[in-house]
């Protein structure tokens, strides 16, 4: 097993940098009135995942890290709000969307279990 040294490390973090790809590349196709709405939002949702990730690895405590996490679970359900928000409004063709949603339901179980897990520890 290796040891983690950096955020770069983290499965869940990298699994995060390939869903914001998917983000990107799923909202390049949207409205051009969407671009300072909700493409936009859906983008930075999407980056704040893997940011706070990895802001909270380089705190100094357990509890910190874990506060961090959790933003970065928030970022997952606001993300999940707008692209149950985008199909709905047709912005987001059907199966465009299938590696991005699986990216994001991963994400937010390692999350989940992380921020669980973190939480159980004593600092």
């Amino acid at each position: 097993m290796t040891k983690i040294q950096s955020h770069k490390d983290l499965i869940v973090w990298q699994r995060a940098m390939e869903l914001v790809k998917e983000v990107y590349l799923v909202t390049e196709h949207f409205p051009k009135s969407e671009i300072f709405g909700l493409s936009s939002q859906m983008r930075r949702a999407a980056v704040a995942i893997p940011s706070n990730t990895a802001e909270g690895f380089s705190r100094k405590f357990k509890k910190e890290f874990r506060h961090f996490l959790c933003i970065a679970f928030g970022s997952g359900a606001e993300l999940e709000t707008q692209l149950i928000l985008s199909k709905d409004l047709g912005f987001i063709r059907a199966g465009s969307s299938d590696k991005m949603e699986l990216f994001l339901e991963e994400v937010r179980k390692m999350l989940n279990k992380m921020i669980t897990t973190l939480g159980e520890t004593k600092p």
